[in-house]
């Protein structure tokens, strides 16, 4: 029986590989040790993948516009391409959640098989365009996602799947949120049975990623663990809206990573130690940065909320 597990386990896991660049171990001589490692894959399952906007949510537009069409985003507080503080870590801590909360660390994983799933894209950005806006292996955005896998001893972790938008989404603006979601449903094909995977969606409020999300949240809440949207605005202080619930799944809203990674924390999503790992990834990211700035004034307030979960317990 436990064989039987083993060998489930991993064709359904196979099927995900090319998609999300799972690690695969071989089939083991002994079986033995089939079950050995069968046993772990059934006891970290299911995975999060966590599926990401690209404008605004891992790196800001600077509110560009063509006449009245906004080219990626609305957010000004950062520079057209600056990466936000601690986004990569934060992306990172919930790809590994899964294993890390059941007592198998990101450095540990490979011994046991295991490896993070690759970060899904949905983005607006058009497909016709591909050919200048693509997302590449050798792009700063891909580099910075390995490079974080890298620094807690997971190799080849970062971007999976591009699923990209059309021009028409680009004349008729109303349609993204459709479009976004409709791509949630081609990537949500390689396992609709939510055993293998889990999803947490992670957008903003400027290119109508709250609709997709909530969509998202109404339709499967089974397999969507949660969606986390960051609040980006023309303006400066917007204000931050609570976290709302959709068929018993959490909308969170949050101005920096450092803030999502407080509620993930609080939701059970993510380790305390994961979320401190968040804090110093998005501090050292400010480290250049006037102390002065209201980039700083929004990750104090986020940082005290972090030393207050860890004051508390």
């Amino acid at each position: 029986m436990t064989f039987l597990l083993y060998s489930v386990s991993n064709i359904l896991l196979m099927t995900l590989q090319h998609v999300n660049g799972f690690s695969i171990p071989k089939v083991e001589s002994s079986v033995r040790e089939a079950s050995r490692s069968s046993l772990i894959k059934m006891k970290v399952l299911p995975f999060t993948q966590v599926i990401s906007d690209v404008d605004d949510t891992l790196k800001s537009s600077g509110g560009v516009k063509i006449g009245d069409i906004a080219l990626g985003g609305i957010d000004r507080q950062y520079q057209r391409g600056e990466f936000y503080p601690g986004v990569f870590q934060f992306m990172f801590e919930l790809s590994i959640s899964s294993f890390e909360l059941k007592g198998i660390s990101a450095g540990e994983s490979k011994s046991h098989g295991l490896a993070p799933p690759k970060v899904a894209v949905l983005t607006a950005r058009a497909e016709e365009f591909k050919v200048a806006l693509e997302l590449k292996e050798d792009s700063n955005l891909a580099k910075a996602f390995r490079k974080t896998g890298e620094d807690h001893g997971v190799e080849n972790w970062g971007l999976g799947p591009v699923l990209y938008g059309s021009v028409a989404e680009w004349i008729i603006q109303d349609r993204k949120g459709l479009r976004k979601f409709s791509n949630f449903e081609r990537l949500m094909s390689q396992d609709p049975t939510g055993e293998i995977i889990e999803y947490v969606y992670v957008g903003d409020t400027g290119e109508l990623d709250q609709e997709a999300g909530e969509t998202m949240l109404r339709e499967y809440p089974e397999v969507v663990k949660a969606v986390f949207l960051h609040v980006v605005s023309e303006d400066p202080d917007p204000i931050i809206p609570n976290t709302k619930l959709i068929n018993g799944r959490p909308l969170v809203f949050f101005r920096t990573y450092v803030g999502a990674a407080v509620s993930a924390c609080r939701l059970g999503f993510i380790s305390e130690s994961a979320m401190m790992r968040v804090v110093a990834a998005a501090e050292q990211s400010l480290d250049s940065v006037e102390r002065t700035s209201d980039k700083w004034q929004d990750l104090y307030r986020d940082v005290t909320e972090a030393y207050t979960i860890l004051d508390s317990n």
